[in-house]
């Protein structure tokens, strides 16, 4: 496999989803909703920093669902129905090198994404309050006001230079909420000088990369299904998957441990999210142990599930016909 054909099919698949309008609306709305959930009081008998925490998850892995979707959608069936990936074929470029720079590029936008959420995971645990805290007004509007600028900086590279708005409003994003994240963990509530990241539950992180590899998961397929049917209908089943998955361990989790054929071959089928979902073992202040080794091993799920998946992608494109 060449690498500069794959590099090149990547990289324009990469930059053709985040120029997509509904990306960049995705990211922003998904990045402002976590942090603003930390501003709002809950009443929750001294569990509202773990709501917090619980919803800012919840929003990263529903964010990446929605955008495996959509990103699969517009990177392959669109330019199935549209006729480019045929133009694309029709140079020596394999359909196995095409379905799996599509996958590389899909996977680098996804990933830009659950960056950007993460920043505003870990900066939602440190505002969260409880009943005898109070809203966190000056961070809030801080990293309101960095997003605003991410789109006056896309709007002026626009306007001065021609450049594509909403990819430049992405990459700005990037940069304008990291500079929030610092800026607004050195100081307090008052405005006030205080320890870089006092408060923030870097726990977070670790879940985060979780969340990451079912996003991955979930992108490749997405990818399977917009080999052959459209958004609409890739979002029915990818949505379906994701719901049964999710009760995977409780409808096919005691078949299969009582020796069940039938039961391993659906446990085995269905992706198991329960295992990428770990905000339950934050519920208490303190260090969970070997949260990062866990990851690892969650890695290795995550890696043979997309090996499996993109195999049955490449399966189906095989013998699609893109006239």
């Amino acid at each position: 496999m060449g690498m500069r054909p794959f590099a090149a099919i990547a990289l324009n698949a990469f930059m053709e989803l985040i120029r997509q309008p509904v990306f960049l609306l995705l990211v922003t709305a998904s990045a402002f909703f976590e942090v603003f959930l930390a501003c709002v009081p809950y009443f929750g008998f001294g569990d509202d920093p773990k709501m917090v925490k619980d919803s800012v998850l919840a929003v990263m892995l529903l964010a990446g669902l929605l955008g495996s979707v959509l990103s699969a959608s517009a990177s392959l069936a669109r330019e199935i129905r549209f006729g480019t990936a045929l133009a694309v074929l029709a140079k020596p470029v394999g359909r196995a090198q095409f379905l799996l720079a599509k996958y590389a590029g899909l996977l680098a936008a996804l990933t830009l994404m659950t960056y950007i959420n993460l920043l505003a995971a870990l900066l939602a645990s440190r505002m969260a309050f409880d009943a005898y805290g109070s809203t966190d007004k000056l961070g809030l509007g801080l990293w309101s006001l960095f997003m605003v600028l991410a789109y006056a900086f896309g709007g002026l590279s626009n306007f001065f230079f021609r450049r594509p708005f909403v990819s430049d409003a992405v990459f700005s994003l990037v940069f304008t909420t990291t500079a929030a994240f610092v800026l607004i963990n050195f100081i307090n509530k008052e405005g006030q000088a205080q320890p870089f990241a006092a408060g923030v539950d870097w726990r977070l992180a670790p879940a985060g990369a979780l969340l990451l590899l079912a996003i991955w998961m979930l992108a490749a397929l997405a990818l399977a299904c917009s080999t052959r049917l459209e958004m609409i209908s890739t979002l029915a089943v990818c949505s379906g998957l994701f719901l049964f998955g999710l009760m995977s361990p409780h409808l096919f989790g005691r078949w299969a441990a009582e020796g069940s054929w039938l039961g391993e071959f659906f446990y085995a089928l269905l992706p198991n999210w329960q295992l990428f979902w770990v905000a339950d073992a934050l519920e208490t202040e303190k260090a969970v142990p070997g949260l990062w080794s866990y990851v690892g091993k969650a890695f290795a799920y995550c890696l043979c599930y997309v090996a499996a998946s993109l195999a049955v992608a490449l399966m189906l494109f095989e013998d699609r016909e893109l006239n």
